[in-house]
Parts: C-alpha cells; sequence; structure tokens
C-alpha cells in the first residue's frame, strides 16, 4: 500500500567501540527533511553515553501510537461535526518486564480537549477514541496495550 522511510545515522567519530562506552547520539532523517536528534535513553545508558535532550527510541514509540490516534481522532471527530478546539496529550509508555524481556508494556494516552459549537457528551467523545484507536495503524501495529483515558 505505502510505505514510509526513516534514515537512522550514527558515526563512531574516531572513540573505541568494542568497550561499550561509544556514544549512543545519532539522527533521524525523514523524507520530508525534518531532522532529529536521537539517542538511547539515560534510563537505559550512562548519561555521559546519551544526550538526555535528544528523542529517545522509546519516547518515540509513545509519541507516534499518541500522534497516530489524535489524528483519527480529529478527523473522526470533524466528520461527526465536533469541532475541537486543541488537543492536547501527556502520554506515557511504561517499560517493564515481559516474558522475562523488557519491553513497553502498556501505554497510555490522555487526551484533554477544547471543544467548541457546543458542548459533546462524554460518551460521545469516548465512542470517537474508540474508533480512533480502532483504526490508528501504530496501534494495530503493536502488542503492548494501549489505554485511553480522556481528561
Amino acid at each position: 500500500m505505502s510505505e514510509h522511510l526513516a534514515r537512522v545515522r550514527w558515526q563512531r567519530d574516531g572513540a573505541t567501540f568494542t568497550d561499550q562506552r561509544y556514544s549512543r547520539v545519532h539522527r533521524w532523517e525523514f523524507d520530508g527533511g525534518a531532522q532529529i536528534a536521537a539517542a538511547a535513553s539515560p534510563s537505559v545508558v550512562a548519561p555521559a553515553l546519551t544526550d538526555a535532550t535528544a528523542v529517545d527510541p522509546e519516547e518515540a514509540f509513545v509519541a507516534a501510537i499518541a500522534s497516530c490516534h489524535m489524528l483519527w481522532f480529529l478527523s473522526l471527530a470533524a466528520a461527526a461535526n465536533v469541532c475541537i478546539d486543541s488537543y492536547d496529550d501527556d502520554a506515557v509508555g511504561i517499560l517493564r518486564l515481559v516474558d522475562g524481556r523488557l519491553a513497553i508494556a502498556e501505554v497510555v494516552l490522555r487526551p484533554r480537549l477544547r471543544i467548541s459549537g457546543g458542548p459533546a457528551s462524554a460518551e460521545r467523545i469516548a465512542a470517537l477514541h474508540d474508533a480512533a484507536h480502532e483504526r490508528c495503524f501504530i496501534a494495530n501495529s503493536v502488542r503492548c496495550a494501549i489505554r485511553v483515558e480522556p481528561g
């Protein structure tokens, strides 16, 4: 159907490699020209080997799920004539042991909405979130639980 490309670039830059003390800082490049500083999470490697200001893969995973859900939610809300003025989500991914291996075991989405043009019932908003979750390509691609807790 379609392909979605990302280029990941890392260089050793002369550091010793085999002692495991190499930098985990790298770049993500996307076909539209966006470039993002990326690195291992400081909760995974020593702070000297990473960049806490960069995006780590775990954060990107959570952001991809949250973003996909939001985009579907906004599309469905517009089609349902529910006018969304703002959507703000403090999503969190929970890393823990699953079958003896570390994994993002759960992602919790906490969207907060500002709606204009009259209030929408909590049931209607919940139904839109359910429909968005069912359609989200990323949610349909992962094994972890994804929970939506509208605020």
